[in-house]
């Protein structure tokens, strides 16, 4: 929770790649919350939510010593679902707040914003970044569950996720994936859509659950997390276009998708708010048609934006 006042600057000479990395985006500061209780320092979980159900929240995340090879540090995040009486609690993981207002899971009053007026849940910028990168370790009891990240770069203004109406004018970029099990670590690459309208990043909301949908999954769903990290000025994390992987969109023949997908690779289509529009294969989407507006394609490799007049 306590907010560090200072950015890790790291450069990679052989890339000549910046990376301003998130407060405490390697998880090796942990806030004692006491009864048990922890959180990894500047990240925010159901322990130190906000409310009217506040107080039933309980501990979802936890230090773990399981880190990927690559890591030089001791600790990642262990984000975990639980569930009471039936009802599934999303592990859930942000570097803003969380509102619990509703034992629906799904319910609008259910959200994570970040808190400008509190430097403990909120993390401010001082550049746009071309990507967010993170290690991620994902175990779910069903194969074909998703997980979710979302980042949203947006002006001083108290954002929501999912982005609700009053949000949505504060948008400057967004950056999302939902993923299948990892089966062990894997590093995550995903490019920021400039999407606006607004031009002032001033702060930045990530968020991670253990399922894309709030209520989904099932009890012991885990997320490790760890080296969280922005990009800047690289054309190297963004998605990889030299093995054919690209999606696009024609108001004749709908959404298309190159060869360089496997054909049971999912793919997920949101809108800006984040809402899913459609979820399936690269079979079961060639050639789907959208209403206009502007959308999020998401795929392992990263995101995409398309466009439908």
């Amino acid at each position: 929770m306590n907010k560090f006042y200072f950015f890790t600057l790291s450069l990679f000479l052989s890339t000549g790649i910046n990376a301003q990395q998130i407060d405490n985006g390697d998880m090796e500061a942990w806030d004692d919350l006491g009864t048990s209780s922890e959180e990894p320092t500047n990240w925010n979980s159901f322990m130190s939510a906000t409310g009217g159900l506040a107080f039933f929240g309980s501990q979802q995340v936890e230090q773990s010593t399981n880190v990927p090879s690559s890591s030089s540090g001791m600790y990642s995040a262990r984000v975990y679902s639980k569930s009471t009486l039936g009802i599934v609690a999303n592990g859930n993981l942000t570097l803003g707040q969380i509102n619990m207002g509703s034992s629906t899971p799904s319910s609008s009053d259910n959200f994570n914003f970040t808190n400008t007026g509190d430097i403990d849940f909120s993390q401010m910028l001082t550049d746009s970044p071309d990507s967010l990168v993170f290690w991620v370790n994902y175990d779910a009891n069903n194969s074909s569950d998703s997980a979710r990240v979302r980042a949203v770069i947006h002006d001083d203004y108290d954002y929501r996720d999912p982005t609700d109406a009053g949000s949505l004018p504060h948008t400057v970029a967004v950056a999302s994936l939902n993923y299948l099990p990892t089966n062990g670590w894997m590093r995550k690459s995903i490019p920021f859509d400039y999407v606006g309208p607004s031009t002032n990043a001033a702060y930045i909301l990530i968020t991670f659950t253990t399922n894309k949908i709030p209520g989904g999954g099932s009890a012991g769903d885990e997320v490790l997390i760890d080296d969280v990290e922005l990009i800047y000025n690289s054309t190297a994390d963004l998605i990889n276009t030299s093995d054919n992987k690209w999606i696009g969109y024609n108001t004749n023949t709908g959404i298309f998708i190159s060869d360089g997908f496997r054909a049971e690779e999912i793919i997920c289509v949101t809108n800006l708010m984040g809402q899913q529009i459609v979820q399936g294969t690269v079979k079961d989407l060639n050639g789907i048609q959208l209403k206009s507006g502007m959308y999020i394609v998401s795929h392992q490799s990263g995101s995409s934006k398309i466009f439908s007049e």
